[in-house]
């Protein structure tokens, strides 16, 4: 179990890995091993996340869910399979845990009586200002 909250946390099955070979430096060791990690969790099927949770973290994602509601998070920073695999865990738990967190509902507010006085004053300034501007025929 891969815990996310106290009373939130995800089966190791819900979470499939894929290892390809990273891009950048990493001496001669880096073409014959796999250490970039890709890890792919399937949100909308997933029986240990909540409906609203699920649409916070589909919000959340962006361009890292796919059309069949699948969460995708890639991970190359490390020469080590390891530490890029834990690196991409943490990535999906702190993704998971911010999804965890309800809005606060706004409260309507009205504005106060200064605010829209200083908002008029500021808009008559201004339009004086473009008053002053005017070419005026005649006036010269």
């Amino acid at each position: 179990m891969i815990p996310i909250t106290r009373s939130l946390a995800l089966a190791d099955d819900e979470i499939e890995a894929a290892f390809t070979r990273a891009q950048g430096p990493g001496g001669q060791h880096v073409n014959t091993t796999d250490s970039a990690v890709q890890l792919r969790f399937d949100v909308r099927r997933s029986p240990s996340l909540p409906e609203p949770v699920k649409a916070r973290l589909c919000a959340l994602a962006g361009r890292r869910m796919t059309q069949d509601g699948v969460l995708l998070i890639q991970s190359q920073a490390q020469r080590s399979q390891a530490l890029n695999r834990a690196d991409a865990l943490a990535k999906l738990v702190a993704l998971i845990q911010a999804a965890c967190q309800a809005p606060r509902p706004r409260k309507a507010t009205r504005p106060t009586r200064a605010s829209q006085t200083r908002r008029l004053d500021g808009k008559a300034k201004r339009g004086a200002v473009k008053q002053l501007r005017q070419h005026k025929p005649g006036h010269e």
